[in-house]
């Protein structure tokens, strides 16, 4: 952990800036923010980006504030009225890549390296493999067909290379050539789209072709790409930085370490998503994770385990998958790797391959290996990695290296396995020792310099095993294994989605411990169900016969009916259950616009009927049209009774997740419009430009009781909002985190903690289930002795040294926030 040199915040709140939401909506929105209780505005990328982007990420060039947002009078001016109101900024920096834009003009590095090749000085600000086949040239996938067949539709005019709406730049001395022989002679080589996949020669942000990595760690490439945004850090304009997807980078503690230095040391938190067990590596100079880590942990405690299994026999009953296809989560997660690293990533893999070979031929000892054994090893390696990343490298933290390399060790025993003679599983021992780093000289002798090729080899390794776990887990296995939508998020486990109250306050004091300043978030624009979603989901995991009945009405007789489409179960599955998460409570009804597109990006990305790169239209139009006729039709009043029945659970899952977001360790981050109740799908759904309720905080601080959800969530989340910034020693990094244990039948439904000694935190977790079983019977909570407390919701006094029964204290609402006076 790294202290900020200045404050850090006590919460902030997630604007997603977009043309439709530039700075000065966000400015407007100011004085409502700042009443709500948020400390700083967490503002979305501000470099320029791509015409039209919703989201930024796609950048085009680092050396000025996007105009489509207002510039940089824009960002000032915003930034001004935020101190006005007592309020600082945060960014959002994307140091991984760049956009290959329509026009490529629009990125004016890249349009010089295709105009001058390597010779270029942009030429080190890009990953380019220069001697990956193409003849020396960088492939540029961005044709509709083959070339041959698209000649046609080229012209040279303007001493540039025409191409639909796209134009390219000229190697000097080339425009007079025929066509053929010139599109030979330049930089690039351009070629239809689907060879991305095998062929491309740049890294790319997963496997996004239109996203070409930054070689940041450079230090001239550094210092040009973060000179604008450090310069606003150092004017004072911003006071804090987000890092988006440190896992692409090369070496993300050289990287921190260099950002601290130029930024004042603001507090900073990095976009890492960790799994299971895995710990960010101590050595990092920052204030910790973006907090997919806390997600995982709140969520898992509003999932009942035994009802999860049950769920799981339910589904299995009716969809029926194969082990490999959504019928085993471990089995799921391996086929879609296989799958990834031999299609997808193909490409990176090559290059890894490539590398090993040449490291191999200069090194006679460990020589001598074919291609194919090669190619081998590095998929077999990679597809037995538990986590996105290793960091059996990082010299900043020893016991991560160690067991990191452990880890390592292990994938390799099992990768052996998989050769049918042994002695070419020797390739496994040369392509685990590279991925660790060994082989550092080009020779036998212990003066030799390093060999590029070897730290080359380590960086793409782990670069790569990011790309896979992310595109085979989260974009793949997740939209295969539907069981509970809810643990199908970021960071979640489904195979494992629930956690007690043990594991969370083990977490919450780790965090506390290590990471106290480190991010926390329920909701994200990257989220494919927001929180409120999700918790609407999970209570099924308590009822799950319910459920079952439910779908059973909803689906029975109704494949034959002359106005339902059908689709294969999984597919039902997951749209009815997506349509329930969805709810009508917040949002209205289920809509087809909103709701088809989740469902056909669910089909899509699972890639077993469909996908992005081969659609199948006729089976997506079944889609679309059992969305409509289905979930969004007649048969959705099923879902209304089941919301109505379900309402009081759904009320304690939504408000205790809150509630814990906002006041356990860490810093919590809003995103916008989730202070109400906020129903949200994947994107695009989840990136419209927000809507605020001033009015409705004001009549709340007027004394107006909440009237609903929405209503109640706004005034809990005000509340612990307030409290934090006005007391921000009682949740910082010198405070202390103390687990409350009830006593009694049902302790197990309360998880409660103390915060510095002044602010405890109690919640209803599985209401459900406590309903069933009787309620809260004589279930206790002792308040710790020192003073009385006050309930901020209800205003209620409280003895403290007491025994509080637990059913009075949570007569009103499935929550409490205590204050001591």
């Amino acid at each position: 952990m790294t202290q900020p040199s200045s404050p850090s915040p006590t919460a902030t709140y997630r604007l997603q800036l977009q043309p439709n939401f530039p700075f000065a909506a966000a400015e407007r929105a100011v004085p409502y923010l700042a009443a709500l209780g948020v400390s700083h505005l967490h503002l979305s990328p501000v470099l320029e980006a791509a015409p039209g982007s919703t989201h930024g990420y796609d950048v085009t060039g680092h050396a000025t504030v996007r105009a489509e947002l207002g510039g940089e009078d824009g960002l000032r001016a915003l930034a001004a009225t935020a101190r006005a109101h007592g309020l600082g900024l945060v960014v959002d920096l994307v140091p991984n890549h760049m956009a290959v834009p329509t026009p490529l003009s629009l990125n004016g590095p890249l349009w010089e390296v295709l105009r001058e090749g390597p010779a270029s000085p942009y030429a080190r600000w890009f990953d380019v493999d220069w001697d990956g086949g193409h003849g020396g040239r960088l492939l540029l996938p961005v044709l509709e067909g083959r070339i041959g067949d698209e000649l046609p539709r080229f012209r040279v005019a303007g001493g540039l290379l025409h191409y639909g709406e796209q134009v390219f730049p000229l190697r000097p001395g080339t425009e007079r050539l025929p066509l053929e022989r010139l599109l030979e002679a330049q930089w690039y080589r351009l070629a239809w789209w689907r060879l991305a996949r095998t062929e491309l020669n740049y890294r790319r942000f997963f496997t996004i072709s239109e996203l070409i990595g930054v070689r940041v760690e450079d230090p001239e490439v550094f210092d040009a790409t973060h000179r604008t945004v450090l310069r606003l850090v150092r004017e004072g304009v911003v006071d804090g930085l987000r890092i988006d997807h440190p896992d692409g980078l090369v070496d993300p503690g050289g990287y921190l370490a260099r950002l601290r230095g130029g930024s004042k040391g603001c507090w900073t938190v990095v976009e890492k998503i960790l799994t299971g067990a895995e710990r960010l590596p101590d050595g990092w100079a920052c204030a910790g994770t973006t907090g997919y880590d806390a997600l995982r942990h709140i969520d898992g405690l509003f999932v009942c385990p035994q009802g999860v299994g049950r769920l799981f026999s339910h589904y299995r009953d009716f969809v029926t998958p194969l082990a490999d296809e959504g019928g085993d989560w471990e089995e799921t997660v391996r086929r879609a790797a296989y799958e990834v690293v031999a299609h997808e990533l193909a490409s990176e893999v090559e290059r890894l391959v490539r590398t090993a070979a040449r490291i191999s031929d200069r090194v006679p000892r460990p020589g001598d290996h074919a291609p194919w054994a090669l190619r081998q090893a590095v998929r077999e390696l990679l597809v037995r990695l538990p986590v996105y990343r290793p960091y059996a490298g990082d010299t900043t933290d020893a016991a991560r290296a160690a067991a990191d390399a452990a880890m390592l060790g292990n994938a390799a025993e099992r990768a052996r396995a998989t050769f049918r003679v042994p002695e070419e599983a020797a390739a496994v021992d040369l392509v685990h020792d590279l991925a660790l780093g060994r082989f550092a000289s080009s020779g036998e002798g212990g003066d030799d310099p390093p060999d590029p090729d070897v730290a080359g080899f380590a960086a793409r390794f782990a670069q790569t095993a990011s790309a896979l776990h992310a595109k085979s887990v989260e974009d793949t296995a997740f939209y295969r294994y539907p069981v509970l939508l809810s643990a199908c998020e970021v960071g979640g486990d489904p195979g494992e989605p629930a956690l007690g109250p043990g594991t969370f306050h083990e977490c919450c004091a780790r965090m506390q411990r290590d990471w106290p300043e480190s991010g926390t978030v329920l909701s994200t624009h990257d989220t494919k169900r927001s929180a409120d979603v999700r918790a609407r989901i999970a209570v099924l995991s308590e009822c799950p016969d319910r459920w079952r009945d439910v779908l059973g009405m909803v689906t029975d007789g109704r494949e034959d009916a002359d106005d339902v489409v059908p689709v294969d179960p999984m597919v039902s599955w997951t749209a009815w259950q997506t349509a329930f998460g969805l709810g009508a409570s917040a949002a209205g009804e289920p809509t087809a616009e909103r709701l088809t597109p989740a469902v056909l990006k669910a089909v899509r990305e699972a890639g077993l009927r469909t996908s992005w790169t081969e659609p199948d239209a006729v089976y997506e139009e079944m889609v679309a049209e059992f969305v409509r006729s289905g979930p969004c039709g007649p048969a959705a009043g099923q879902l209304a009774a089941l919301e109505a029945e379900l309402a009081p659970f759904v009320r304690a899952n939504v408000l205790g997740a809150a509630l814990l977001h906002l006041t356990m360790p860490g810093v919590p981050d809003l995103y916008q419009g989730t202070e109400r109740e906020y129903a949200a799908l994947v994107d695009p759904d989840n990136r419209q430009p927000p809507w605020f309720e001033p009015g409705l905080l004001a009549s709340l601080d007027a004394g107006a009781a909440p009237i609903d959800l929405s209503a109640e969530k706004l005034l809990l989340t005000a509340t612990a909002l307030r409290l934090r910034r006005a007391h921000p020693e009682w949740f910082g990094a010198a405070a202390a985190y103390e687990p409350l244990v009830a006593e009694g039948p049902a302790a197990e439904h309360c998880v409660a903690f103390v915060r510095g000694g002044r602010v405890a935190t109690a919640v209803t977790r599985l209401s459900l289930r406590l309903r069933e079983t009787g309620g809260w019977w004589d279930t206790v909570l002792r308040l710790p002795a020192g003073g009385d407390w006050r309930e901020a919701l209800t205003g209620r006094a409280l003895a403290g040294g007491t025994a509080v029964g637990v059913a009075t204290l949570l007569d009103r609402w499935p929550v409490a926030l205590l204050v001591r006076e």
